[in-house]
């Protein structure tokens, strides 16, 4: 297959980690992928990886420069799907694929995403897109929202990371923790911040942040507030989290609202136990054995410095055992291979027929 992988957004979030790991795994799997985005980290970690991407300026919405743009180039490549990620990427190189009749795929993050509008809804009646989603919980989501898609129309298939080979085989003294979210709102980092705050005379841990965002100078100046400077240390964006996540014991998910999240996955692909609110996607990959560190969605900043302060004072021992569930509920059922070859599948019928 030939496919092109549209993504029209400024900020690195969880659909272009998703793009990267599934654009190189399809790569090595002998089809060729080609990546649209704007100038940046994302293009220049996609053409790092050794695959074709290049640098477009998408302009408006229905811009007949940019429309114009990428007929063109379509015609030149023939791509047999493409694959977008947000509305301007339909609005330009979407039109322009259904003009030039290759399928279009838009690949959701979240049910919000899209709203039930007369131009959602104009667009879709051109288009006629599949649409594809990482887990129930957001296909359900976008059945709820939007009158016109019928359960057919979107398929869900779960996100998947690359294991390490075998479980982490000891922890840090002092326990390290890491929460690798955009510094925005909804991500929850206050919450956190306020349990850490609670526990920072009781026990020793750091706290490794990875990520920026408009939240970030407000975050900054809380950790100070809280007494945090000394517990807390911030790296900042990184293109790839695993290095860091592999040196961490403790993973930390607070957000308010979520999809199908890949920092949990890249987390319990590398063994880290997992402390998060149970919203969106979260349930459906979570292994039974770490129920307890499951909080519930409306959880508050005491809820999450007791689950804490109980992961703190557990033994080394103990702590390599949920370690090994965390991995082992990636190794068994979200493996990156496992859902490649279904999604690979799936892909294979959404082709047109070539005359």
């Amino acid at each position: 297959m030939r496919i092109a992988f549209i993504n029209s957004t400024h900020r690195w979030g969880g659909v272009k980690t998703w793009m990267l790991d599934v654009g190189q795994a399809l790569s090595e799997r002998g089809h060729a992928v080609t990546l649209y985005g704007r100038r940046g980290p994302f293009v220049d970690a996609w053409t790092a990886a050794g695959l074709p991407g290049r640098s477009v300026t998408f302009g408006s919405d229905f811009s007949p420069r940019s429309i114009g743009f990428f007929v063109r180039d379509f015609r030149a490549w023939t791509p047999d799907l493409i694959l977008a990620n947000v509305g301007k990427d339909l609005r330009t190189a979407g039109i322009a694929a259904t003009l030039c009749g290759i399928p279009v795929i838009h690949r959701v993050g979240l049910p919000g995403d899209m709203r039930d509008k007369w131009n959602v809804r104009l667009v879709h009646r051109f288009l006629k897109p599949s649409y594809l989603v990482p887990c129930e919980f957001i296909k359900n989501g976008l059945l709820r929202e939007l009158s016109f898609l019928s359960p057919e129309a979107v398929t869900s298939v779960h996100t998947g990371k690359t294991p390490v080979t075998v479980p982490p085989g000891q922890v840090a003294d002092p326990l390290r923790l890491v929460i690798s979210s955009q510094l925005s709102k909804e991500k929850g980092h206050s919450d956190l911040f306020q349990a850490l705050a609670r526990l920072r005379g009781q026990h020793r841990f750091v706290c490794h942040i990875l990520g920026t965002g408009p939240f970030e100078n407000q975050l900054q100046d809380l950790a100070s507030e809280l007494g945090l400077d000394h517990h807390l240390i911030w790296h900042g964006f990184q293109p790839d989290v695993r290095p860091f996540l592999r040196q961490a014991d403790i993973f930390l998910l607070p957000s308010y609202r979520e999809g199908l999240p890949n920092t949990l996955l890249e987390a319990m692909a590398e063994g880290l136990i997992p402390l998060s609110r149970n919203v969106g996607g979260v349930q459906e990959v979570w292994p039974d054995s770490l129920a307890p560190f499951l909080l519930p969605e409306d959880s508050d900043p005491a809820t999450w410095a007791a689950a804490l302060s109980d992961l703190l004072v557990q033994p080394e021992n103990q702590l390599l055992r949920y370690k090994a569930a965390s991995w082992q509920a990636c190794t068994e059922n979200f493996t990156l291979a496992t859902q490649i070859s279904r999604l690979e599948a799936w892909l294979q019928g959404q082709r047109a027929p070539r005359s």
